[in-house]
């Protein structure tokens, strides 16, 4: 067998691998879906459980920010504007800003504490632990029962508290976790297929998870905690970079019960530009790695019924969706030499084709989330949910860098997500120009998305020269995919750079992008 032969058929065999993996993790992901569609219909929609106003319990909100200089007024705003017996919250803010985000936390803290309320500024001078650490040191000063906690991206809805807090009349109910509103859905094709994504998370696994009773998580944010929950399930732990997910499971495996909200929503404001949504998919990504590698074992070997075990696994591997993926179409285009190399096997590979099963089942967990939303029509669906897969295995090769980094064990700090405070579509494609939060260079990675883009557009060539067409749909998608995710990637840093030279001239703000 020579070298070419044997290239395809190691090829062969990592690609039905990948394959199958994927196929798996969708039928776990279907089932989700299947669980979200009959428990909807048996259950009626959910009341909030009679809970007499004299009896509200104390509440601490914590607001961990870290440089968040643009956003963290209107933070605070919300806050304080919570409905909400005065004298039964506390808020503590949990800076741990190198930047002008301490002096204006400070003044906005002075104005509500003379306003009469339990404000707190904790402020530390390192970063020990990043959020998790953050959230531990708050935790052992909070006075209330219940820990309320919101990201600095988040504008929390006036009656937050008392939507969820008489969901604790359960003695076991240790968390209660509420569905993420976007505030800038429609300001451009990367907030909304963001939205999609998003959407299907917490309308599809979510739901299906809770509803199924089996293991979910917190979100890291827009949720409250029961004080003593987190405590008896070893309290906030800074070993991976998801401290949500890593008490979420720590806390089940205790015992205690999860409650999730479809009906009440947090908004929130998406990431506008690929850099800040790379870093964000990096760290959630690399952090569920982390998670697995640490608490994998413990769920296969606890009590938990087969269901629960079966499907907290695949919510742990979830992560591993993307090497499969990159390593799935890499490995795809030497397919297209078996044929002429290798007839004999070509004959078999046909049945391969029952894995791309799993993207018809995509399809339908997508689907059902559409037609969730308040964008209720077929065709949001047909024009996002191509799209959006496309973009999806685009950032395969970011994603598994950060998977490998996670299983590796290799330790990386807690790189925070750029906010704009870019909420309305009016604002057009402006970004803030000054945003001193936004790094400029570009990653090696980002170059490889370019060579892969450009690698996926040969197989295009090589599908016409081999008059084999098999894979020409997927090998399309990956051209788009990768090429979308390079261009904007890079898109706005000559821009940015332009934009610069003009405000030294007319000290504008803004930059047009």
């Amino acid at each position: 067998m020579n070298a070419l032969k044997t290239i395809i058929l190691i090829c062969v065999v990592l690609y039905l691998l990948s394959m199958l993996f994927i196929l798996l993790y969708s039928l776990a992901q279907g089932y989700l879906a299947w669980s979200y569609l009959t428990k909807r219909k048996k259950q009626p929609v959910q009341k909030i459980p009679d809970c007499s106003v004299d009896s509200w319990p104390d509440v601490t909100i914590q607001l961990p920010v870290y440089n968040e200089k643009y956003v963290v007024v209107r933070l605070i705003d919300a806050v304080v504007k919570m409905g909400y017996p005065k004298e039964r919250l506390e808020i503590q803010i949990l800076d741990d800003s190198k930047d002008e985000t301490v002096d204006i936390i400070a003044q906005k803290v002075e104005e509500y504490f003379l306003q009469g309320f339990n404000i707190k500024h904790i402020h530390r001078k390192n970063r020990e632990g990043y959020k998790a650490g953050a959230l531990k040191v708050g935790l052992n000063r909070a006075e209330g029962e219940y820990i309320a906690i919101f990201d600095a991206d988040f504008i929390p809805q006036p009656d937050f508290l008392k939507q969820t807090i008489p969901y604790f009349h359960h003695e076991k109910t240790g968390m209660v976790q509420t569905r993420w509103g976007h505030l800038n859905r429609s300001y451009s094709l990367l907030t909304r297929m963001q939205a999609f994504a998003l959407d299907a998370h917490f309308g599809i696994e979510q739901k299906g998870r809770n509803a199924s009773g089996c293991f979910m998580n917190f979100n890291g944010t827009a949720g409250v905690w029961r004080k003593s929950c987190i405590l008896d399930a070893g309290n906030w732990q800074s070993d991976t970079l998801s401290e949500d997910m890593d008490l979420s499971y720590r806390a089940q495996l205790k015992g205690w019960k999860f409650i999730y909200l479809e009906d009440v929503i947090s908004p929130a404001e998406l990431p506008p530009v690929m850099s800040a949504v790379k870093t964000q998919q990096y760290r959630w990504t690399k952090g569920g790695a982390q998670t697995a590698r640490k608490l994998l074992w413990q769920v296969l070997r606890s009590k938990q019924s087969l269901k629960v075990k079966w499907q907290a696994t695949f919510h742990l591997l979830n992560t591993l969706v993307f090497p499969a993926i990159i390593c799935s179409a890499v490995c795809s285009v030497p397919l297209l030499l078996m044929p002429r190399e290798l007839p004999v096997l070509s004959h078999y590979i046909i049945w391969a084709s029952i894995f791309f099963l799993s993207f018809l089942i995509f399809g339908l967990i997508y689907y059902v989330t559409a037609t969730q939303t308040e964008d209720n029509r077929l065709g949001y669906f047909v024009r996002i949910f191509p799209l959006f897969l496309s973009v999806y295995m685009g950032l395969s090769l970011h994603n598994s860098l950060a998977v490998l980094s996670g299983w590796w064990g290799k330790q990386t700090p807690f790189i925070r997500t750029p906010k704009f405070d870019i909420l309305e579509k009016k604002h057009g494609k402006r970004l803030l120009i000054n945003n001193s939060y936004l790094k400029n260079n570009i990653p090696v990675s980002t170059w490889m998305e370019g060579i892969l883009a450009l690698y996926f557009f040969s197989a295009i060539v090589l599908a016409f020269y081999l008059n084999n067409f098999t894979l020409l749909i997927f090998h399309l998608m990956l051209v788009l995919g990768f090429g979308l995710v390079f261009y904007y990637s890079i898109r706005r840093y000559p821009l940015q750079k332009r934009a610069i030279i003009k405000d030294s001239k007319v000290k504008s703000s803004v930059v047009v992008n």
